[in-house]
C-alpha cells in the first residue's frame, strides 16, 4: 500500500509538472564559473515555482556575441521569453515594439518603492516597465594581491602617481603588475575608470555621457590616454585575445598584482576559494575614490504568443525582485541587490561598502552609467569608442590622435 502511495504521489506530481512546465526560454551571457553558479539560482527559483527553464547563454563576457543571437531570433519571429539587456539598448528595442508590458507585476510587487528612483527610468519605456533589473554591479573597482605587494615590498596605489611607483617594483620582483585580457570591452572598462579617475565625476559625465565634443577633445581625455599608455606597459605580453576571469585567476595565483574589473571578478575568487582581506583586497581605481560607475544587468520581455508563456515571464519577472533571490544570486555573482531593504547580513565587506557607496554617490552626484558596460550611450557609440580605445591599446598612436579621433568617431555616429 506504502509503495503505491508513492506511485501515485510520483504520477500525480508528474501530472502538475505537465500543468505547469511550460518552458521559459532565457538569453544571457553569464558562463563563467561564479555568473553560471549565480544565474543556475534563477533557474531554480523558476523551477521550483511550476515552469522550466530553458537555458539560452552564450559566451561573451560583454555580451555582444549575445545580442547578436538575439537580433537573428527577434527578426526570425522567434524571440526568446526573456533576454539580458542592458542601458540605453532596453530603449531600443521598446521602440520596436517587440516588449511586453510589466506594470501589472510592477505594481503588484512594489518596484516604485523598492527600486531606487534614479535607476526606475532605465527599466521604463514612455513610462512602463519594459524590463526587471536583477543587481548592480561598481566598475571601478581594481583587484589586489596583497601577498605580491608584500614580496615586492610596494604600497597599494591611490593615485596613478602612487600606480606607477608600485608597478615598477613589482615589475622588478618577478611579478606581472597587471593582469589584463585583450579584449575591446576589458580595454574600455580600464579607459573610463581612468577618464572618471583623471577628470573626475562631472568630466565623466560630459565627455561619457553626453558626449560633449569640448570634453572629449580636452587635454584631459589627451592625459588619461596617455595613463592608459601607462598602465599598458605593466601588463604581459600574453593578455592579448584572454578573457577576464583568466585575468582575474593570475591575481588569485599569485601571477600577477591587479587587475581592473567590476565586482563580478569577485565570483571567482569565491569559486576559487578565495577569502576577501586575506587572500585579495578590493580598492577604488586610483584617484575615483567616492565616485560609482555603475552596471546594472536586467531582463526584457518579449511579447509572446502563448499565453502559458507570457504568464512563466512575469513570474520570472516577479521572482527576480524577491529579497530571496536578490540575496542568493548577488552574493554568489558578487554584485549587489538592486532593490532597497534586503538584509545586509549575508554580504561580505567588499558588498556592504559598495551598497553604502551607491547612497553616497547619489547624494553627491557621482552616480555615474558605465559607457563601457552599455549603461552610458548607443551600441553604435559605444562601438566607436572602443574602436578607438584599441586602435590606441593595440598601437602607437600618439594620444593626441587618439584624442582627435575620440572627438570624430563620437560625432559620426551622432
Amino acid at each position: 500500500m506504502t509503495k503505491f502511495r508513492r506511485i501515485a504521489g510520483a504520477l500525480l506530481l508528474l501530472g502538475s509538472l505537465s500543468l505547469f512546465g511550460t518552458e521559459v526560454e532565457v538569453l544571457h551571457w553569464w558562463t563563467s564559473g561564479g555568473e553560471a553558479k549565480a544565474v543556475s539560482e534563477l533557474k531554480n527559483e523558476l523551477n521550483a515555482n511550476g515552469y522550466t527553464w530553458k537555458d539560452f547563454a552564450v559566451a561573451g563576457g560583454n555580451g555582444s556575441n549575445a545580442m547578436t543571437a538575439l537580433k537573428s531570433r527577434v527578426m526570425a519571429g522567434n524571440p526568446p521569453a526573456a533576454a539580458q539587456v542592458k542601458g540605453p539598448s532596453i530603449q531600443q528595442w521598446a521602440e520596436l515594439g517587440v516588449l511586453a508590458n510589466l506594470d501589472d507585476v510592477a505594481k503588484a510587487n512594489n518596484w516604485d518603492k523598492l527600486l531606487p528612483k534614479q535607476f526606475q527610468k532605465i527599466f521604463k519605456y514612455k513610462g512602463h516597465y519594459v524590463a526587471v533589473p536583477v543587481n548592480v554591479h561598481k566598475i571601478n573597482w581594481m583587484w589586489v594581491n596583497p601577498a605580491v605587494f608584500r614580496k615586492a615590498g610596494a604600497q597599494i596605489p591611490t593615485t596613478w602617481a602612487e600606480f606607477k611607483v608600485a608597478a615598477d617594483k613589482i615589475k622588478k620582483a618577478g611579478f606581472i603588475p597587471v593582469a589584463q585580457g585583450g579584449q575591446p570591452w576589458q580595454e574600455a572598462t580600464i579607459f573610463e575608470s581612468i577618464v572618471l579617475g583623471i577628470g573626475g565625476p562631472t568630466f565623466y559625465q560630459k565627455a561619457m555621457v553626453d558626449l560633449d565634443a569640448k570634453a572629449l577633445g580636452s587635454d584631459t581625455m589627451k592625459k588619461s590616454f596617455d595613463t592608459l599608455r601607462m598602465i599598458k606597459s605593466y601588463t604581459d605580453k600574453n593578455a592579448p585575445g584572454r578573457d577576464w576571469n583568466l585575468a582575474t585567476a593570475m591575481v588569485y595565483k599569485g601571477k600577477a598584482a591587479m587587475q581592473f574589473m567590476g565586482d563580478w571578478a569577485k565570483g571567482e575568487f569565491s569559486v576559487a576559494g578565495k577569502h576577501v582581506g586575506t587572500d585579495y583586497l578590493a580598492v577604488d581605481v586610483p584617484q575615483t575614490s567616492g565616485s560609482y560607475l555603475f552596471n546594472i544587468d536586467s531582463f526584457i520581455m518579449f511579447k509572446q504568443k502563448d499565453a502559458d508563456k507570457t504568464k512563466g515571464q512575469k513570474e520570472l519577472a516577479k521572482l527576480i525582485l524577491k529579497n530571496k533571490f536578490q540575496t542568493i544570486f548577488n552574493v554568489l555573482k558578487g554584485s549587489v541587490p538592486v532593490i532597497q531593504g534586503v538584509p545586509r547580513a549575508p554580504f561580505d565587506d567588499i558588498a556592504l561598502r559598495s551598497m553604502d557607496e551607491i547612497n553616497a554617490a547619489a547624494y553627491t552626484h557621482s552616480l555615474l552609467p558605465s559607457l563601457a558596460h552599455q549603461m552610458a550611450v548607443t551600441d553604435a557609440i559605444r562601438g566607436a569608442v572602443f574602436d578607438v580605445i584599441t586602435k590606441f591599446w593595440n598601437s602607437d598612436e600618439s594620444s593626441s590622435d587618439a584624442t582627435k579621433a575620440l572627438v570624430n568617431a563620437v560625432q559620426n555616429e551622432k
